[in-house]
């Protein structure tokens, strides 16, 4: 007679999720001219300590980790990482329009270069903590935008810029809400 193997599953079911999102459309991707130096900049918002990739891979790291014991906030913490991706996408391109390279390399204003590393991130073990520590991110997030604004002088790329914040805005709308659920 065979024994039935019991097997280890997760049943969080990630069909037809979408990006969490403000219901806005986008600014066109556009720039008023090549300016390497707003390159540089953004490439710090692009994969710098604070920046679209850290907080993707945040993200992911954190849904993977909720995914069997909370699937609902799974959910919206993937839609949140899907929203990211859009914003990553998005200061890719205008990066490159500005006539920098995208590269993982984030560029400070001093010259300085520094590669994404995964030390940029914040992994806590409790699901409370993981979201405290989103919401951290996600303030991090608008306040460098708001400094990057400042110092770009191209209305094309602060338009972008704003609206990612308006997104970012909702995430912490969203993850505050999860944390008193």
């Amino acid at each position: 007679m065979e024994e039935k193997k019991t097997f280890l599953t997760n049943n969080c079911n990630f069909a037809g999720i979408r990006p969490i999102m403000m219901d806005l459309p986008y600014p066109e991707i556009a720039a008023e001219g090549r300016n390497p130096a707003y390159a540089n900049l953004l490439s710090v918002d692009y994969c710098g300590a604070v920046s679209e990739l850290s907080a993707i891979t945040q993200y992911i790291n954190n849904e993977n980790r909720m995914s069997g014991e909370k699937c609902p906030f799974a959910r919206t913490i993937l839609g949140i990482a899907m929203a990211e991706m859009m914003h990553l996408q998005k200061l890719g391109e205008m990066i490159t329009l500005l006539g920098g390279t995208v590269d993982f390399v984030a560029k400070g204003q001093n010259g300085q270069r520094q590669m994404w590393t995964p030390k940029f991130l914040d992994i806590p073990e409790d699901i409370g903590r993981m979201l405290a520590a989103d919401i951290e991110a996600e303030q991090a997030a608008i306040r460098q935008y708001q400094a990057h604004i400042r110092m770009i002088k191209d209305s094309c790329v602060n338009a972008v810029l704003k609206r990612i914040i308006l997104d970012e805005e909702y995430h912490i709308m969203i993850l505050r809400n999860l944390s008193a659920g």
